[in-house]
């Protein structure tokens, strides 16, 4: 890990403040998490009911008895009756009903009345003290998800805020390279000090606005929290910007050193100078794009669970037992990596984000690589991949936000020809490691022993797949939940926890350990998610320039001669938008502004999207800022990824951990891309 003062350090704080942060995170998600399962559990109410107390719908503790009357004097009626029409002075009544129809007429609402009082007698006959208490737990839910819909975004607004103000305090915040001076430091501050004021100015005016347009109510709330939020936040930075580490030396002001500022602040500065400068909102625009969060914050909240996911998976030992069920092959470098790569998918589609997998698993991914031989080079290209491929594979997060934001797909099409992108991907990421690396056999010397130890490795993971079963089947049973890529955000958090209990190290007491594990987890949530989802709404305000400074649409003329240069121009397009901005941001903006005119233009629905996905992970692994490759930097320590190579035969061996990656992912776009052509009618 790198040092306190790197812009990706590890929040080394006193225990009990790590503590704080993870039980103050813990109850945010939990409470989204609640909110989410609150649905499906009134649902599951409903259906119980009407199992256990058949018609469970009419069934009405508080109904009131028919005010209608069953003992009537028929013949007295019908004359009273008749008597009412002939004292109408004006005749306005015609010729009426007869006597007989009259007749009929009321012994039809005696019959429906009678009706009313046997249901109302037999309804009361059936009602008792656990169905009362019953319906009464049952509607006091349905009250409270009614009347608190808009709960969860303010839970979302808390938990950015609060794991922004982490991220802040532990110096966590994006950026290409750390500070490493003290003029780096005051950089990086004054910085985020000077956006987070500004999001505090575009936010108040863009509240001014909505105060003056009726029926925006909730939307002015909404702001008041934002400008909360930033105003925190800014204050931290003042704080820190004169309390900087005492081990930091004192250094120079350098080219480089502005690179310390983290990404999302150079993100607001080009949405500010762009809206101030004339555009449409004018210094409002940071607030209305920023909003594009809350607008989508189902959406958003399960990248906070996802990431909560990924932190508990890290507090398991489930890794390590998974790479010791090959350790006794003694897999060359090449093999092993190839492994990873093909392993590690499937995780990666669990944890909703390729960044997010890394965070938790790239540590132990890396450690691994290096003790079987491989080179600090091939370790970091493999562990910044690792979490990459998987991204089209059900249940991952990004392929559901692509499919609720574009009706043309779905995410079965998706995960269906994503499986495949994989496949290929990770097969010329094969053929191309074990070309450069030669070896590629196994170099056990009795593969029967191997195998038994291979096997018996196999042994402790068994309590962890019989829990996920019975997890699963808990869900569906009670629940009515299948898991699929919609459930899963609710879902996985609750194994999790289960699988950290289940993971007891014998330490202690049982409780004690499990809570302290979990505290510890959600503690690093904090961090990542405040870092993630910052990221996140500033990348929203640069694809609010690039949608109305139609930069993106001019580059797409209303007919064009060939599909070809299209696809190309998109995946040249669709890159550099990987390269700069964050995946679900970068969704978001494609929907809006290039997909229906891409469509348009003759490129198929799904083929588009597919190789969006793929544009963008090649984006991710493709300097200058290279996403996955600055997470996998802070889980290996920055030092230990930038130590020079000097020694190295090529210019491919010396920067193998960016060129591998480029030309597996940029290869699997080219056939991504034009191969499907060769299929146009």
């Amino acid at each position: 890990m790198s040092e306190p003062s790197s812009s990706w350090g590890s929040a080394r704080a006193p225990s009990h403040a790590r503590r704080l942060h993870g039980a103050i995170v813990l109850l945010l998600l939990v409470a989204l998490l609640l909110m989410g399962l609150g649905s499906n559990m009134h649902s599951r109410m409903l259906a119980m009911g009407e199992q256990i107390w058949p018609g469970y719908y009419s069934l009405d503790p508080g109904a009131e008895a028919p005010s209608c009357e069953t003992d009537v004097d028929i013949d007295k009626r019908v004359q009273e009756e008749l008597s009412a029409k002939e004292d109408d002075p004006f005749g306005l009544g015609g010729g009426g009903p007869s006597e007989e129809q009259l007749r009929r007429s009321i012994k039809s609402n005696i019959e429906r009345c009678e009706n009313r009082h046997e249901q109302y007698e037999a309804m009361q006959e059936r009602i008792t003290p656990v169905l009362v208490a019953y319906k009464t737990v049952e509607r006091g839910m349905s009250r409270w998800l009614t009347d608190n819909r808009s709960l969860s975004t303010y839970l979302f607004i808390m938990l950015l805020g609060f794991g922004a103000a982490t991220a802040a305090f532990a110096n966590h915040h994006i950026s290409i390279r750390p500070p490493i001076s003290r003029v780096d430091w005051v950089l990086a501050e004054a910085g985020q000090l000077v956006v987070n004021l500004l999001m505090v100015y575009s936010l108040y005016n863009y509240f001014g606005d909505l105060v003056d347009t009726p029926d925006t109510g909730s939307l002015q709330m909404l702001q008041k929290a934002w400008m909360t939020m930033f105003s925190v936040l800014a204050a931290i930075n003042l704080v820190r910007l004169f309390s900087m580490p005492a081990d930091l030396p004192r250094g120079k002001l350098a080219i480089s050193s502005p690179l310390a500022i983290p990404l999302y602040c150079w993100m607001g500065v080009m949405g500010y100078l762009y809206f101030s400068s004339g555009g449409e909102w004018d210094t409002a625009g940071l607030g209305v794009y920023l909003n594009q969060l809350t607008k989508h914050a189902s959406l958003f909240v399960n990248i906070g669970l996802y990431v909560f996911v990924g932190m508990m998976l890290k507090q398991t030992n489930i890794p390590d037992r998974l790479l010791a069920i090959v350790q006794p092959w003694q897999l060359p470098p090449a093999t092993l990596a190839s492994l990873v790569i093909f392993a590690t998918a499937f995780p990666t589609a669990f944890t909703g984000a390729s960044g997010i997998f890394i965070l938790a698993v790239g540590g132990t991914v890396y450690d691994e690589l290096r003790r079987a031989g491989a080179g600090r080079q091939l370790s970091l290209a493999t562990t910044a991949m690792s979490g990459s491929l998987g991204v089209v594979l059900n249940p991952c997060l990004l392929i559901v936000v692509v499919a609720a934001l574009n009706k043309e797909v779905t995410t079965s099409e998706l995960f269906g020809w994503g499986f495949w992108v994989f496949i290929l991907s990770a097969t010329i990421f094969t053929l191309m490691v074990t070309r450069s690396e030669k070896e590629w056999r196994p170099r056990v010397e009795n593969p029967r022993l191997a195998m038994k130890q291979s096997l018996r490795a196999l042994k402790p993971l068994i309590p962890d797949v019989i829990l996920i079963a019975v997890m699963v089947f808990l869900f569906w049973f009670l629940l009515g939940m299948k898991f699929n890529e919609f459930t899963a955000p609710m879902m996985l958090p609750i194994i999790m926890i289960a699988l950290v209990a289940l993971d007891y190290d014998g330490g202690g007491s049982r409780i004690a350990g499990t809570t302290r594990r979990i505290a510890l987890g959600a503690g690093e949530s904090a961090v990542h998610v405040g870092a993630l989802l910052t990221l996140i709404g500033l990348s929203m305000t640069v694809g609010g320039v690039l949608e109305r400074s139609h930069v993106i649409a001019g580059l797409f003329p209303a007919e064009a001669e060939s599909v070809l240069l299209v696809v190309l121009a998109l995946m040249v397009m669709l890159t550099i938008i990987g390269m700069f901005m964050d995946p679900f941001a970068a969704v978001v903006l494609v929907s809006a502004t290039i997909a229906q005119p891409a469509i348009g233009l003759g490129v198929d629905a799904l083929h588009f999207w597919v190789m969006t996905i793929v544009a963008f992970e090649l984006g991710y692994l493709t300097p200058p800022v290279a996403l996955n490759h600055l997470l996998t930097r802070q889980v290996v320590g920055v030092k230990e990824a930038l130590v020079p190579e000097p020694e190295a035969p090529n210019l491919y061996r010396r920067f193998q951990r960016l060129i591998l990656p480029l030309m597996v992912m940029g290869t699997t776009l080219l056939l991504v891309g034009l191969v499907p052509l060769l299929f146009y009618g």
